[in-house]
């Protein structure tokens, strides 16, 4: 009987310190608050001293959302930062907060609008701690969608999507001095997108074009929704051994990495989908791989081609970690009818690197030696209709005119003629844009 009793109590207090595990085991602090604006959704981020458990609801007349954390409170200068967040281009109209349940904290946010919500945890890492996030949808505006590709007189322009890594809630590396990954790629891409743009047959679309995160997953659905050509990931990573310096141009690889630092550079990178709240490692290996053999492996052939002739041109702007294209599994990279490269501008995580980085100069020199490398592939590749393809052939601008078709304009025809805007005017007299289908158009001749 005293063995029962004892076996009885014994189970109990384990029951009970098993239920103490399922929540948190300490009051948690609301130690900071951020918002991020994206093209198709608000994020708002919760900084917790402590893991938490919470739940929500939506109520209506008038529209509201509702988080209640349990056994949590928040400093007052971040109830002030609540206050003082930016909601002018957010679906929220106002965000409340008070007590609940003498220990508990409801948040309310007053929105202006119907909206998806989707709210998660994340776990703490080396930058931040325990973290809350609410993601909030905008209406019929789940994924932006970006412009095809004008088709005209069968000689479109190749597009490339280049994407800028991290953003938002998700800085990438840091530098010394508070050099971010997120700032320096983008500031990158957007000097390699206007580049692009400055040459006729090219227009390029910037993934993201701002200071928000979007997860690997969408990265490739949009680089598919704006019918691109060619990917292009920019990053700018850390390692262990800040003497490690020196680009890179990296392709997929369903196998192994092609060496160490190839293997810890995906295996970082392929995290950032947790920042969304996306585990990669939840996705069918039957799935993944019906997807990556659709049509990779001509896709990986023009990728490996494009890589090779992007590290000859970076060659001569910057010193290279490896001169060969290298090879990991980088999740972004897995789009299985686009050819894709990541290129590792360099090491933030090494101080004379770092430097280099932040400076728009060198960013200038990266975006120019990406352009030359890509327009070099393409000057052999390009795609079967499009302007580059068809001077590739043997096609030539004629010298002297060009019928308006529908969809020009007259900026997209100086840039496909390469003449200036201001010299296209001028040859034809023309006192500002307007043009109209079946008009004749003089061509300036190239200086």
């Amino acid at each position: 009987m005293k063995n029962y009793l004892l076996q009885s109590i014994i189970s109990r207090l384990l029951m009970a310190l098993l239920l103490s595990l399922s929540g948190p085991l300490m009051a948690a602090n609301i130690d900071d608050t951020r918002l991020w604006r994206a093209p198709d959704h608000t994020r708002l981020v919760l900084d917790l001293s402590a893991a938490v458990n919470y739940q929500t609801f939506v109520l209506s007349n008038p529209a509201r959302f509702v988080i209640d954390i349990q056994d949590t409170k928040y400093r007052r200068s971040v109830a002030s930062k609540l206050k003082a967040l930016d909601l002018s281009n957010a679906p929220i109209a106002k965000i409340r907060s008070a007590k609940r349940n003498s220990s508990d904290l409801r948040i309310v946010l007053e929105l202006k609008s119907t909206v998806q919500a989707r709210v998660f945890t994340l776990p703490a890492n080396q930058q931040v701690g325990e973290r809350l996030v609410v993601d909030l949808y905008d209406a019929q505006s789940a994924e932006s969608t970006i412009k095809s590709a004008t088709q005209r007189q069968g000689r479109r322009d190749i597009i490339i999507a280049l994407d800028p890594g991290h953003g938002g809630e998700d800085p990438g590396a840091l530098g010394p001095k508070k050099i971010r990954e997120k700032a320096v790629v983008l500031a990158i891409a957007q000097k390699t997108q206007a580049a692009f743009n400055r040459r006729a047959g090219y227009r390029a679309v910037l993934i993201r074009d701002g200071d928000y995160y979007i997860g690997l997953s969408k990265r490739r659905e949009k680089a598919r929704a704006a019918q691109a050509d060619f990917f292009i990931s920019i990053h700018a990573d850390a390692f262990t051994d800040k003497r490690v310096s020196g680009a890179s141009v990296y392709t997929l690889s369903d196998r192994g990495a092609s060496s160490g630092i190839a293997k810890h550079l995906a295996q970082e990178e392929n995290k950032t989908d947790l920042i969304g709240g996306v585990s990669l490692a939840n996705q069918s290996p039957m799935v993944a791989s019906v997807l990556l053999d659709l049509s990779m492996n001509a896709q990986r052939d023009h990728s490996f081609k494009a890589g090779q002739a992007i590290v000859k041109r970076m060659e001569a702007v910057t010193p290279l970690h490896k001169k060969t294209v290298q090879h990991a599994a980088f999740a972004v990279l897995k789009t299985p009818d686009i050819p894709s490269v990541l290129v590792e501008t360099g090491f933030i995580s090494n101080p004379k690197e770092a430097r280099r980085l932040a400076s728009t100069k060198h960013q200038g020199k990266l975006a120019a030696a990406i352009v030359a490398g890509t327009t070099d592939f393409f000057n052999i590749y390009a795609t079967q209709g499009t302007l580059v393809h068809w001077y590739n052939h043997g096609g030539k601008r004629s010298a002297d005119s060009y019928t308006i078709q529908a969809g020009d304009t007259l900026s997209q025809l100086a840039q496909q003629f390469s003449v200036s805007l201001t010299d296209l005017r001028q040859y034809n007299s023309i006192q500002n844009d307007k043009i109209r289908v079946g008009q004749t158009l003089k061509i300036p001749p190239q200086q």
